[in-house]
C-alpha cells in the first residue's frame, strides 16, 4: 500500500506514520498491495482531524474524523472506512477479485448489506456555459446543497457543492 501523510498546520511524527501503516493494513486485506491511501492531518484549536482518502482502481473511499489527538481520529478514520467497505461488499466485491472479504465473514459486527439502492426519481437539468460564481449564485438562489452546471472556461460539466465548513466546493471531471 502507498500511503502519503500531508499535515496542515503541523508536521505528523513518525510514530503517527507507523500507527497509520498498521491501521491501513486491515484496508490493504480488502485491496491488495497495489492500494493508495492519502492521509491528511489538520491541527484545529480545540480538536485535531484526519481524511483519508483510499483509492484502488479508480474506487474512492473517504472518511474524516476528529478527536482530542489525531491518533484516535486516525482509528475512528479506519472504522468508517471499514464500514463503508463492508456495507458495500457485494458491489465492491464484482469489482474487485472475488472471495478477497472472505477473511470478515466470521466478525461479530454484521453490516446489513444493502442489495439495491432505492432510486425515487430522476431529473434533467438545462445545463448552459456560466462561470462558477454564477453557478454557486444560482445554487443558493435555489436553495440547494450543489448545482450542475457547464463551466464556460473549459467547456465540461462540473459541479459546486456547499461545504460542511461553510466554504464551497468545485467538482471538475477528470478523464482516465
Amino acid at each position: 500500500m502507498k500511503i502519503t501523510i500531508t499535515g496542515r498546520k503541523c508536521s505528523p511524527r513518525e510514530s503517527f506514520r507507523e500507527h497509520a501503516e498498521k491501521k491501513l493494513a486491515k484496508i490493504e486485506r480488502f485491496f491488495g498491495s497495489e492500494v493508495e491511501a492519502k492521509i491528511t492531518v489538520t491541527v484545529e484549536k480545540s480538536s485535531q482531524s484526519v481524511e483519508i482518502t483510499v483509492n484502488n482502481n479508480g474506487m474512492i473511499f473517504r472518511a474524516q474524523e476528529r478527536a482530542e489527538n489525531m491518533n484516535e481520529a486516525l482509528d475512528k478514520c479506519v472504522d468508517t472506512l471499514i464500514r463503508q467497505i463492508r456495507k458495500n461488499k457485494t458491489r465492491i466485491e464484482k469489482k474487485m477479485r472475488a472471495g478477497s472479504f472472505d477473511v470478515f465473514e466470521d466478525e461479530s459486527d454484521a453490516v446489513i448489506e444493502e442489495v439495491e439502492y432505492d432510486l425515487v426519481r430522476r431529473k434533467s437539468v438545462n445545463l448552459k456555459p456560466q462561470s462558477v460564481e454564477e453557478a454557486i449564485l444560482q445554487m443558493n438562489l435555489v436553495d440547494h446543497n450543489f448545482y450542475v452546471f457547464i463551466e464556460e472556461s473549459i467547456g465540461e460539466v462540473c459541479v459546486v457543492y456547499k461545504r460542511n465548513d461553510g466554504g464551497y466546493g468545485l467538482i471538475t471531471p477528470e478523464i482516465e
